[in-house]
């Protein structure tokens, strides 16, 4: 994922309310969301990972890169798999987080979201530090949580709009991640891209030639772990083209 904008504990009876862009080469083979036994992801099938993915029992993951271009290792592991071992096991999350902890030198850099009964953590291998979450509302783009990008700001304050009307409805929040607004030239951040590459990856909604946002997740969450699960997938102009839903419920 590039933009993830999550309520988190912020509302009676609902543990999570998240909105999710994943931008990537239109060119790098995927398959979208779908049941795969008690998981609900997408799947990269060039590495084998995921980058958002949810349990029948509450247990949620979701990865970001962290845009560092000059420091990149061509022959670093898959940053996707974090997230399936996370969904795939039994660890707490306080206990996943601290088996990354001293490895993080192994990948390129990135952040991951980890969440399972009343926890919620967030970990960078930038800082190789773990932080646990308080309800409340955050962004995460691919620097470190609540960066003050353009795109982080939008979404966030947003999504506390909807949430202060009220019925957030799946058809406001994918407006929302739909937003294609470019960052103004003096709010541009410098991760090493240049600056035409940084004004194109400025948008909460990234449209290009050959790379783009691919697809837009909706994760809501009640404190019973009832799940609705939907992924709209888009083609390289920007158009729908899958539109899946699922629910789950932990019985």
């Amino acid at each position: 994922m590039c933009l993830i904008v999550f309520a988190y504990k912020t509302q009676p009876g609902q543990k999570l309310l998240l909105a999710a862009n994943r931008d990537e080469f239109y060119k790098r083979p995927a398959e979208p969301a779908a049941r795969r036994g008690e998981i609900i992801c997408g799947i990269d099938l060039k590495a084998g990972g995921t980058w958002l993915g949810v349990t029948r029992g509450g247990r949620f993951a979701a990865l970001t890169n962290f845009r560092d271009l000059k420091n990149i290792k061509p022959n670093a592991p898959s940053r996707g798999a974090l997230v399936i071992n996370f969904l795939e096991g039994k660890m707490t999350p306080a206990e996943y987080a601290a088996l990354l902890k001293g490895r993080s030198g192994d990948y390129n850099g990135f952040n991951l979201l980890v969440m399972a009964g009343e926890e919620m953590i967030w970990y960078s291998n930038i800082t190789d530090e773990a932080e646990t979450l308080k309800p409340g509302i955050y962004g995460l783009s691919n620097a470190h949580l609540n960066t003050p990008w353009r795109k982080n700001i939008e979404a966030k304050e947003g999504l506390a709009e909807l949430i202060t009307k009220g019925n957030v409805t799946e058809e406001e929040l994918l407006a929302l991640m739909q937003n294609r607004t470019h960052a103004p030239d003096d709010e541009l951040p410098d991760t090493g891209a240049g600056f035409a590459l940084e004004k194109l990856l400025s948008p909460v909604f990234i449209q290009s030639t050959g790379y783009g946002t691919r697809c837009t997740t909706l994760l809501r969450m009640s404190e019973e772990d009832e799940i609705i699960f939907r992924e709209v997938s888009y083609d390289e102009m920007g158009g729908a083209m899958f539109n899946v839903r699922f629910t789950m419920k932990n019985e």
